[in-house]
C-alpha cells in the first residue's frame, strides 16, 4: 500500500467558516482524494488550524510552526510515497510574516526537510507535491479581515511563486485556486463544495506521481 501525507492548515483540517466547526469527514479534501485513489492508497490528513510554513505564532495555544513539526510527522507516518504540502495562508498574517515571498521561503524549507529526512536504508525519499492555497477574498468579517490585512494581494502571488519553486526543486505543483474559491463569510476558508473540489483536482496529479 502506498501512503500519501497531506500536510496543511485549517484548509486541510476542514474548517467550516459558516458554522465555526469542521466539515463532515467525507467533504474534506484529503477524504475526497482517498476515495478517488482507492483502497491501494492510504491518505493521511495532517491538518492543523493556524499552521505556518516555518514561522512561530507566539499567541497560539500549541506549536503551529510547520517546519519544526514536520520531521516528527514524517517519522510518525513513514514510509511515504508522496508528501502534499498546502501551506502559506497563515504566513500572510502581518503578525506572522505578511508576505508571499516569506511563504515561499517557508515551503522551500519544508521541501528540504523532506528531502534530507532520515528515512532509513530501506525507504526511498517520497515525491513532493507543492499546492498553492486558494486566494483570499474580500470579507465583512472584522476579525479575519484585520488578521489578514493586505493578504489578498499577497495571496494572489502564491501560485506563481510556488510554481517557480516547484520547478526549481523538482517537485510537483498544483494551484488549488484553479478549482476552489474561498468564502466571503471569512475570506479565508472554504465551503464544502470548494473543499471537495481540491480533492478532485488533486487526483490526476497524485495518481501520476504515485505511478498508479
Amino acid at each position: 500500500m502506498k501512503t500519501v501525507l497531506c500536510y496543511g492548515d485549517s484548509l486541510t483540517w476542514g474548517t467550516d467558516a459558516a458554522t465555526g466547526g469542521r466539515h463532515a469527514f467525507e467533504d474534506r479534501w484529503p477524504s475526497v482524494l482517498q476515495a478517488a485513489l482507492g483502497s491501494s492508497v492510504n491518505v493521511v490528513a495532517e491538518g492543523l488550524g493556524g499552521r505556518t510554513t516555518a514561522y512561530d505564532d507566539g499567541l497560539a495555544d500549541c506549536d503551529r510552526n510547520g517546519a519544526r513539526l514536520l520531521p516528527t510527522v514524517l517519522h510518525s507516518h513513514g514510509p511515504l510515497e508522496l508528501v502534499i504540502v498546502m501551506l502559506g495562508t497563515n504566513d500572510l498574517k502581518p503578525i506572522i510574516h505578511g508576505t508571499a515571498i516569506g511563504a515561499r521561503a517557508g515551503v522551500k524549507k519544508l521541501v528540504s526537510l523532506v528531502r534530507f529526512h532520515d528515512w532509513g536504508r530501506e525507504c526511498e525519499t517520497p515525491e513532493i507535491l507543492i499546492v498553492a492555497p486558494p486566494r483570499l477574498c474580500e470579507t465583512a468579517n472584522p476579525l479575519t479581515g484585520a488578521s489578514f490585512r493586505g493578504g489578498i494581494e499577497q495571496s494572489e502571488m502564491l501560485a506563481s511563486l510556488y510554481r517557480d519553486l516547484a520547478d526549481e526543486m523538482g517537485c510537483g505543483f498544483f494551484d488549488a485556486g484553479s478549482v476552489a474559491r474561498t468564502t466571503p463569510v471569512d475570506g479565508v476558508h472554504l465551503d464544502a463544495e470548494n473543499t471537495r473540489a481540491i480533492g478532485r483536482g488533486l487526483e490526476p496529479i497524485a495518481r501520476m506521481m504515485l505511478g498508479l
